[in-house]
């Protein structure tokens, strides 16, 4: 089992729900991002997921966006992203997944990427823009290395992808709490609790609900009813606002304030 299934079971046995928070690498740079890291764990983060910056992010909206536009103007690849994680491996055993398209990847090389990726302490990889039904050529490089592949649901998910996804999937499943692009929202949907229990009662991984999750009353009323909670653009924001000495403590601050959300909805 890798870092990530291990997290899910230790907080499994306790009841306990994962906030998984996730950050731009290479914004504002990746020395930057290799500070960060081990400061989230530190502050709750469960798992943290290292967005790979690409140049047409279609999955995204603003904020992530600019987030990746930042990081490529600093000089963000995926080599080096991978190179600091190894970095920050010599410190911090935080699970790590990188979340991205398929395109730089299939540029590095499936095999390549996969191998310098565990070799770097990567434990998993989500690809957005790779259906399960496409994903044969990394999934099989992938399961060989190591590497988990974790796979989208999204509320119009129909009953065969949510059965390719819980044969293919590892690590956990990562239900898309609203159709559209990533980005904080004001409000979660009303049938989101029904279709996170329905989807729950038919699969065999962790089910963690990510977009649109901004507050901590959200990331309660998700920890009622998920097995983790994913928070991206309200933490990527305060890049953009802040990039001076006080991000890492801003970040850490908010990551500190979702995880007592989690818990007080895990509790309920």
């Amino acid at each position: 089992m890798s870092r990530i299934g291990d997290t899910f079971a230790r907080l499994g046995k306790t009841g306990d729900k994962a906030l998984i928070t996730f950050i731009t690498a290479g914004d504002p740079d990746l020395t930057a991002t290799a500070g960060l890291i081990p400061r989230m764990a530190a502050a709750g983060a469960d798992i943290i997921e290292l967005g790979v910056p690409f140049s047409d992010p279609m999955a995204d909206g603003p904020t992530i966006q600019k987030a990746s536009e930042r990081a490529l103007a600093a000089g963000a690849t995926l080599a080096g992203i991978l190179a600091m994680v190894k970095e920050v491996r010599n410190s911090c055993q935080v699970p790590l997944l990188l979340m991205g398209y398929y395109n730089p990847i299939y540029i590095y090389g499936v095999e390549r990427f996969c191998r310098d990726a565990v070799a770097a302490g990567v434990d998993g990889v989500l690809v957005v823009d790779l259906p399960p039904e496409e994903s044969a050529e990394l999934k099989t490089v992938a399961d060989q290395a190591g590497l988990d592949v974790i796979f989208l649901l999204t509320p119009t998910s129909d009953a065969s992808r949510i059965k390719t996804v819980n044969r293919l999937g590892r690590g956990f499943i990562y239900y898309v709490s609203v159709t559209g692009v990533t980005g904080a929202r004001t409000s979660l949907a009303d049938s989101l609790s029904a279709s996170v229990t329905a989807i729950r009662s038919q699969v065999r991984l962790p089910l963690a609900v990510g977009f649109g999750i901004s507050t901590p009353e959200q990331a309660a009323g998700v920890a009622a009813v998920a097995d983790g909670v994913v928070v991206g653009s309200a933490i990527v924001k305060l890049f953009e606002e802040r990039r001076d000495g006080e991000l890492v403590e801003r970040v850490a601050d908010m990551v500190r304030v979702l995880k007592d959300g989690v818990r007080s909805g895990q509790n309920n």
